[in-house]
């Protein structure tokens, strides 16, 4: 009992205090996950991260559903996911009943402006520390920079991308220029 109430404390903690979706999310889930309680690596995160942006939903919401589920079964993967949805259950429901009376006022829309810039930036930060860990040779450098590329410049699916970036790993693997432990 006691990891769920963890589970949900926590990441009600990370629905609540992170804006702008699930890549927002990221330094605190790397703070909270493998920092504080170790639920996760950095790897397994990025893996969670992968197959959140692959499967339907949001990744915020199917990355707690993953960490709970691993950490303490069903009963886990409930606890997370009802901690990272009621926080955004219960502002959307404030901000709805407000938003239509003080949407027009310039101090809101500079506030949101100002939240927006701040989310960008904790989103850079987030990626420059995962890509940190994560591209460690040449060949994952060069996936990194056609995706990248890809994700920019087309309109082609991230889920395209990801299932693309995997593809390539095991290619490159068969061919000898991925070793097991890259």
């Amino acid at each position: 009992m006691k990891k769920l109430i963890q589970l949900y404390v926590s990441w009600f903690k990370m629905g609540l205090f992170t804006f702008g979706g699930g890549y927002a999310m990221l330094p605190m889930i790397q703070k909270e996950v493998i920092e504080k309680y170790h639920w996760a690596t950095e790897d397994e995160v990025m893996d969670y991260y992968a197959i959140g942006q692959c499967t339907p939903g949001v990744i915020a919401v199917n990355t707690s559903t993953f960490i709970g589920y691993y950490q303490a079964g069903v009963p886990g993967a409930i606890a997370a996911t009802l901690g990272v949805v009621t926080p955004s259950i219960i502002i959307i429901s404030i901000i709805a009943g407000l938003i239509t009376n003080f949407s027009s006022l310039a101090i809101v829309q500079h506030a949101l402006n100002g939240i927006r810039v701040a989310v960008c930036m904790l989103m850079i930060n987030a990626v420059l520390k995962l890509g940190k860990g994560n591209i460690k040779n040449k060949i994952g450098f060069l996936i990194f920079a056609v995706a990248l590329i890809f994700a920019m410049f087309t309109k082609v699916s991230t889920v395209l991308l990801v299932i693309g970036a995997g593809i390539a790993g095991v290619v490159f693997s068969r061919i000898g220029w991925l070793k097991k432990n890259d």
